[in-house]
């Protein structure tokens, strides 16, 4: 199906400011905002899901959160995050892994084994190679479909209109498709394009939305957004 194109509103510059406080305290406003943000748009605040993105990130620099009860965090690359997480969650079992960085097909079996949720799943071969992996593994981690929602020839994900098609072919291989996940273009106006993905999840009965990082996670609320993805507004900004 067609799909109509955001306008490109551009947006101010925005950057986390520097922020001291301990790292519980960081978590409590960023819960209580994106509290704040469900229910201005009528929804459950437990229906939002805060991933941590612990990315680049050491253990000694994880652990304070997850001592503060953060148990969602995000990594981009299954080896990073073999060398820190078991260990981690030895002392923390109910930890929950998701991989949101873009997944090669080789690394799948590792990921299948490693992660609770995917949220890069972007092509045809992955589809396959992520099938023939819960098999192997006899373990079913959720799958959120990436959409290049802003067409970006830089930026993985699928095109919108091979989205369907991806879609049916990863419902086929019995993938756990949880929903859609995107990135916006950055220096736009993230709104349009976190609409734009609501409304091709609902058009594909899709409830799942992986969606909003630091800078625009309650736009992303307001809009639908069940999973946002804040990094450097926890841990500061990366060098």
């Amino acid at each position: 199906m067609p799909f109509d194109e955001p306008s490109q509103i551009p947006r101010p510059p925005r950057r986390v400011a520097p922020d001291d406080r301990p790292v519980a305290d960081r978590l409590a406003d960023i819960r209580a905002r994106i509290d704040k943000a469900a229910t201005i748009a009528r929804r459950a605040p437990a229906a939002v899901t805060l991933i941590a993105v612990s990315k680049t990130h050491p253990a000694a620099a994880i652990e304070p959160l997850l001592t503060a009860g953060q148990r969602d965090f995000g990594e981009n690359r299954v080896a990073e995050a073999q060398e820190k997480w078991p260990a981690l969650r030895e002392r923390f079992p109910d930890t929950r892994l998701h991989l949101i960085g873009q997944l090669q097909s080789n690394k799948a079996r590792d990921a299948v084994a490693l992660a609770d949720a995917i949220h890069a799943v972007d092509r045809s071969s992955l589809v396959t190679a992520l099938s023939r992996a819960m098999e192997q593994e006899d373990r079913r981690p959720d799958c959120f479909l990436q959409v290049n929602i802003g067409d970006e020839p830089q930026k993985g994900g699928c095109a919108l209109p091979d989205l369907p098609a991806l879609l049916a072919e990863a419902r086929g291989a019995d993938l756990p498709v949880a929903g859609l996940m995107c990135l916006p273009p950055a220096g736009l106006e993230a709104a349009p394009y976190f609409a734009l993905l609501a409304k091709i999840a609902r058009d594909h009965g899709l409830v799942g939305l992986s969606m909003g990082m630091s800078d625009d996670y309650e736009t992303a609320v307001t809009l639908g957004a069940t999973h946002v993805r804040v990094g450097s507004a926890l841990f500061g900004a990366r060098a």
